[in-house]
């Protein structure tokens, strides 16, 4: 059982605060939700926590081993893998390609394809002339074989169809009944709600809500006020 624990994070873009103190928990078969309106501070944190950028204070922790002041490929191979947004994909590289980046073992490509069966039929294709949607199977499928224990995944719906983006989904959830611990930052919030576990609702750069997902599913009002509200709960 892995468990991801984030205390009192600070992280600076530019030399100045965007995140402040916050402290989250991501944990081996669950989805941490992490939910706010544009410039809350979400894909800051996010980067902070892979090393993309450096944090200004607090703690990160991997099953017990302190990882803030690590590199980013350290963290990498104590377990942890970030989905980034925009679907940073090899475009002149195939499917097949961009999976084997790094890895050549058989079974964990049959992994991949068995989330994403999609992309099998892709494999000689070049990623660059994948659909948005095949993109982001691929994405998250390459960030699989790293073998992670913790998926950091950021804002993977942008620009998808509704359609494509219950299908992401439901392979998210799929990842955490298999052990993974998930920290999904989403733009739809009823949908990521729907198959999380914890919520969390940043805005300013705090964290002004933690309790469970149905929870807050069900008082819209409430996350509607947590967005844009100025009090924190």
């Amino acid at each position: 059982m892995s468990r991801f624990v984030i205390s009192d994070l600070s992280v600076n873009r530019a030399e100045l605060p965007v995140v402040s103190k916050v402290s989250l928990v991501a944990e081996s078969g669950a989805i941490s939700v992490l939910l706010g309106a544009n410039g809350a501070g979400k894909t800051t944190l996010l980067e902070g926590l892979s090393g993309i950028i450096p944090v200004a204070g607090g703690r990160i922790e991997l099953d017990g081993r302190e990882i803030h002041k690590a590199r980013p490929g350290l963290r990498s191979r104590e377990g942890l893998a970030h989905v980034e947004q925009g679907r940073t994909v090899f475009r002149q590289l195939t499917t097949e390609e961009n999976l084997k980046v790094g890895l050549s073992r058989e079974a964990e490509m049959a992994q991949a394809y068995d989330l994403f069966p999609e992309l099998v039929q892709r494999r000689a294709v070049r990623a660059g002339l994948l659909s948005g949607g095949e993109q982001q199977m691929l994405v998250i499928a390459r960030a699989l074989l790293t073998r992670p224990k913790v998926l950091l995944i950021d804002e993977m719906s942008a620009g998808l169809a509704p359609v494509i983006v219950t299908r992401l989904m439901n392979a998210v959830r799929r990842l955490a009944d298999e052990g993974l611990a998930i920290l999904l930052v989403e733009q739809f919030a009823a949908l990521a709600l729907s198959i999380g576990d914890r919520a969390y609702v940043m805005r300013r750069g705090r964290i002004v809500h933690d309790g469970e997902c149905k929870a807050l599913a069900r008082t819209p009002d409430e996350l509607h006020r947590l967005y844009l509200g100025t009090e924190a709960a």
